[in-house]
């Protein structure tokens, strides 16, 4: 099990990583962070908390039952992960933003989904 601290380290080793942060989705608080000099990770955790609630509004509203595995937003430079941790803890999830060029979204996810399960707050 890793804390909040020791998770942001392991995820800034991914290739092309440029920001984390580790966010409480009942709040839209950050519980840490870690890069982001670029990006303002405080307004992105609580922007990114919206859509974690909106996506799970809507699986709701189809009767889906289900979980967020992780959402992928594409942007032309970065790629944006949101991997909302385990249903059965906390109402947390981990932000990862990384640069396209230099990352491979495949080995990032599956480093992602490592660290989230390792997580322990």
């Amino acid at each position: 099990m890793a804390d909040v601290k020791e998770t942001l380290e392991e995820l800034s080793r991914i290739d092309g990583f440029v920001a984390a942060a580790i966010v409480d989705g009942s709040s839209g608080m950050m519980l840490g962070e870690l890069g982001g000099g670029m990006i303002n990770l405080e307004v992105a955790a609580a922007g990114n908390t919206e859509v974690v609630r909106s996506k799970r509004k809507v699986m709701k509203n189809l009767a889906l039952n289900d979980r967020i595995e992780d959402i992928l937003i594409n942007l032309e430079k970065q790629y944006h992960l949101i991997r909302p941790a385990d249903q059965d803890r906390m109402d947390v999830f981990i932000y990862l933003v990384l640069d396209r060029e230099r990352s491979n979204l495949a080995l990032a996810r599956v480093k992602l989904k490592s660290c989230e399960a390792s997580l322990e707050i």
